[in-house]
């Protein structure tokens, strides 16, 4: 008997399922963790992209509001056509800069909001910024509708459309992220809460592809400009892309093959590369308009 349960136990047979079985999971193991760690790399990148817009919408626009010197703004945004500050407009200007800090706000805290650490070790204070962020994004879009639809009297425009509609995806996506949490529905909360942190920092996003565009069209040798046909596209594709991105990283992340796994990791490496070539042309901008120097791109 006991030479029996011992050639059983020891079969050949039995050790090269064993083995097989540990070298299909191997794989496996590797697609996961090619998703993880590039999701990793790339939400490290934005952490460091958001926080110095927070540190540049601090220093650039309250600044101007604490030294009642609003006016400076327009000397910045006149070369876009643009001239946010207007005298004796106090509701306008009061709109625009609680935008425009409400953006920084949301770059900070909505950050803090996505790190596993702080969610699990500091409930409360996850909780408590939570409630901030909400409020802040409620107006945020509140704010950008009154900027787009009262303020502004030129003609409505695709920027302006766009703007309209990720105000509403805010406002949506606020309402599902509370109603899952007071739900109880933390992996749908989750994801929620994901789709609205990208859809709140649209400015942001904003931005850093359109230097991306400036960046990376130089570096392949064309002559990218304001005005191209990708600027009125990236309006709406500046929260449309990374919806349908994440979308398919939670596709990939639970129910997708080992190849689209690594599909999904190779385009969040590109977009994290983009994102990348974006910073290094914006965060120089920011820094001139921060010193007051002359800006030039």
């Amino acid at each position: 008997m006991e030479n029996i349960r011992g050639g059983v136990s020891g079969s050949p047979i039995r050790n090269e399922t064993i083995k097989a079985d540990g070298q299909q999971r191997k794989p496996k193991k590797i697609a996961n963790q090619s998703l993880k760690y590039v999701t990793v790399f790339w939400f490290v990148t934005a952490l460091f992209g958001q926080w110095f817009f927070f540190y540049y919408i601090m220093g650039f626009y309250g600044d101007s509001v604490i030294n009642d010197n609003m006016e400076y703004l327009n000397v910045v945004f006149e070369r876009f056509g643009v001239t946010p500050y207007r005298a004796g407009d106090f509701s306008g200007n009061l709109a625009f800069i609680a935008h425009a800090i409400g953006a920084g706000i949301v770059a900070f805290g909505g950050a803090l909001q996505l790190i596993p650490k702080v969610r699990n070790s500091f409930p409360k204070f996850h909780k408590i910024n939570g409630y901030v962020y909400l409020i802040t994004v409620f107006f945020l879009a509140v704010s950008g509708f009154y900027l787009v639809w009262i303020r502004d009297t030129s003609p409505i425009g695709v920027p302006e459309i766009g703007t309209t509609i990720n105000g509403f995806l805010i406002l949506a996506f606020a309402y599902l992220t509370v109603r899952l949490a007071i739900k109880k529905d933390i992996a749908n909360h989750r994801k929620w809460a994901l789709r609205l942190f990208f859809v709140s920092n649209a400015q942001w996003i904003l931005r850093v592809g359109t230097f991306s565009y400036l960046v990376t069209g130089n570096i392949l040798g064309m002559t990218p400009a304001f005005g191209d046909p990708f600027f009125y596209m990236w309006t709406f594709g500046c929260y449309v892309l990374p919806l349908l991105t994440l979308q398919l990283y939670f596709y990939a992340k639970e129910r997708g093959s080992d190849s689209v796994k690594y599909a999904t990791s190779g385009l969040l490496l590109v977009i994290t590369m983009l994102m990348i070539m974006g910073m290094v042309g914006y965060i120089p901008f920011l820094l001139k308009v921060l010193s007051g120097g002359p800006i030039t791109f």
